[in-house]
């Protein structure tokens, strides 16, 4: 499949390589994430990217690069590639032929009559990365030197010179160890070949990681090197280069090397692609399973991982992934709640897309499963909304409705904030939010009627018609659409996607008549091939770009960037409304996808993308809840066509 591979003509562009991304990880939390080049334009990218301490979420950029310089004939030639302030160097992407994805990422150099190959392999079992170079062709005898790059911080931060930094190394069996700080761990970079280090501490000046500037971030850092590693490398010869936080036996580093690339999926179409992208979320690290909501920044969120989880866990028929990840979330509950962040309990729907994955994990264990299992934890939930014990400002009023105001604070899925305050407030009623409290608490319902909780039927068996009722008088827009939120002071009657949730739900809030109406309006302002616009262009508010600083990028965040995730519950309803005779569409959606999977991040799906054409990818460059939406989607389609 072409996607996967990069010709000499576009990786010789940097206009068009440092725009694309690689990314792998090792399922425990750490990653390499940079460009097809090598060449780091975030401050996020290294070579070996991992937390440093069970339990924790923070990550550290160890290794930044290694650079690569072939020896003939007492001639050098780099092959890495910087970028400094006012120019690149050493400019080695000029040697590259070719890029190549899966089995894992490999890039192709040609200096002269010599065709050296790299490939780079993150190890699933531990926070190690090995390196293997392959000498292809060679007229002459020829030596290879790596020089490595040493950043030592975490991601969010940038290293500079400093006094307290030791390049210092001690010498282990094929090679060196590093401890550039006396609280951070140690690196062990050995190698499998005979080979000579040099000691040469120092540190080099001025990286600068173009992203960051144009994200309106500090952009440069130095980098410390220990020193040089320098061997012979013969005609056909490989050489492993491993790094790691602990020292191994370089005796089996070859076969070592050869079984992990055997357990490789192969990444060569559509669907295994994002197959494997969706399995990189899943972190298992002291004892627990998170579910990364993206990267490279992101962390867990719980609002992330319960609208993921059925996408990237379910299509591929990983249960016990989901419910590791639902067991953590369960078990950090507070008054019935679930968090967003750790120790956020504050938003107005997190809760509510737990009943979402109960009804999609109920097609792969069974409904008693569901109730015997997960029954407490769906009226604990209920329970929460009708007292707000957390005085969190989201209650049940009267009427069945849900009202969220958090004076100021962010509640929903829309949660950019300015100076503290949320740029996309929605205070009052909103419309997605009492779509999933309508869902919540039908689907407890006829789950309490079918295993005999009569407790529970009388005490919630009133409130669908409530709601449902409310829900139309509240809501529907005589233009025929549904407002986004509604307060004491205002009916909001801006285009937002918000209202597909009300289309999606098996249990339905409207009526076809109404369902088709709100699909039109969807249809007609919100959709693109990438997704649905977060604002309709006819808004004054409407931006069609995310650019600029932190401030200037929150700002436009909900105001016109495209959300792919929304897309899925757009395709349910039309699904549900025009059955088969929809399918054409909807392939062609996906045919969409397909298509950006070159543009940004390799293989996967941004987390948004700007709401003008070309629909250009931002932000993060593989995000959890896109991924699972696009699986889901294929999924959907899959069954439709199976007659199912």
């Amino acid at each position: 499949m072409a996607i996967l591979k990069f010709q000499q003509s576009d990786l010789v562009n940097l206009e068009f390589s440092l725009e694309r991304e690689f990314l792998s990880t090792n399922r425990a939390g750490g990653y390499m994430n940079t460009t097809i080049t090598c060449c780091n334009t975030r401050k996020y990218h290294g070579l070996m990217v991992c937390p440093i301490s069970d339990g924790s979420q923070e990550r550290y950029v160890l290794l930044s690069s290694m650079d690569e310089t072939v020896i003939q004939h007492q001639q050098s030639f780099n092959l890495a590639l910087h970028k400094f302030p006012g120019s690149y160097e050493p400019k080695g992407h000029k040697y590259i032929t070719a890029f190549d994805y899966t089995p894992t990422p490999s890039i192709t150099y040609r200096v002269g009559g010599v065709v050296l190959r790299k490939e780079l392999l993150w190890l699933h079992t531990s926070d190690r990365l090995m390196i293997k170079y392959t000498l292809l062709e060679a007229t002459s005898p020829t030596r290879l030197r790596l020089r490595p790059f040493l950043a030592f911080r975490s991601i969010d931060t940038l290293s500079r010179a400093n006094m307290f930094a030791s390049g210092h190394s001690t010498p282990v069996e094929g090679g060196v160890s590093v401890t550039p700080y006396s609280d951070m761990p140690t690196l062990y970079m050995q190698v499998d070949s005979p080979n000579e280090f040099l000691p040469a501490p120092d540190w080099y000046y001025n990286f600068k990681y173009a992203k960051e500037a144009e994200r309106g971030y500090e952009s440069q850092e130095d980098l410390l090197t220990p020193g040089i590693f320098e061997m012979d490398i013969a005609k056909g010869q490989s050489i492993i280069v491993s790094c790691s936080l602990s020292k191994i036996e370089t005796e089996g580093l070859t076969r070592e090397y050869d079984e992990e690339i055997g357990r490789r999926s192969v990444k060569t179409e559509f669907k295994p692609c994002l197959q494997h992208s969706a399995r990189q979320f899943f972190v298992r690290r002291g004892g627990k399973t998170e579910l990364i909501a993206g990267y490279p920044w992101y962390g867990m969120r719980g609002r992330d991982a319960l609208m993921a989880l059925p996408g990237l866990a379910l299509t591929q028929g990983r249960i016990d992934d989901m419910t590791a990840v639902l067991d953590l979330l369960i078990d950090e509950r507070k008054e019935g709640l679930f968090a967003n962040y750790p120790g956020d309990y504050s938003s107005s729907d997190t809760s509510l897309y737990f009943f979402y994955c109960m009804s999609c994990l109920e097609s792969h264990i069974g409904r008693e499963n569901i109730w015997n299992r997960y029954g407490s934890v769906m009226k604990e939930v209920l329970d929460a909304y009708m007292c707000d014990s957390l005085k969190r400002g989201v209650i049940v009023h009267d009427n069945g409705l849900v009202w969220a105001d958090g004076g100021g604070r962010p509640l929903t899925w829309m949660d950019a904030v300015v100076d503290g305050k949320a740029v996309t407030e929605r205070r009052g009623y909103q419309v997605e939010v009492n779509a999933l409290w309508y869902k919540a608490v039908c689907y407890t319902l006829e789950l309490a009627k079918q295993f005999g909780d009569s407790a529970t039927v009388d005490k919630w068996g009133h409130m669908p018609e409530r709601i449902r009722k409310s829900f139309t008088e509240t809501f529907w827009l005589e233009e025929g659409y549904l407002a986004d939120y509604v307060n004491e002071e205002e009916t909001s009657r801006l285009i937002r996607p918000n209202q597909v949730m009300a289309c999606s739900s098996s249990y339905n809030l409207l009526d076809d008549a109404q369902t088709i109406s709100v699909l039109e309006t969807i249809n007609r302002y919100l959709l693109t091939p990438r997704g649905l616009r977060t604002l309709s262009p006819d808004s004054v508010d409407y931006t069609g770009f995310y650019e600029g600083d932190e401030e200037a990028r929150n700002l436009s965040s909900h105001e016109g960037s495209i959300r792919p995730w929304l897309l899925v519950h757009y395709l349910s309803a039309k699904l549900r409304i025009y059955g088969a005779g929809y399918l054409p569409k909807a392939k062609e959606m996906l045919e969409s996808f397909r298509e950006d999977f070159t543009e940004y991040g390799i293989g996967t799906v941004a987390e948004l993308y700007e709401g003008n054409p070309p629909y250009t990818p931002k932000g993060a460059i593989s995000f959890a809840v896109n991924v699972a939406a696009v699986l889901s989607m294929i999924h959907l389609v899959e069954r439709m066509e199976a007659g199912l």
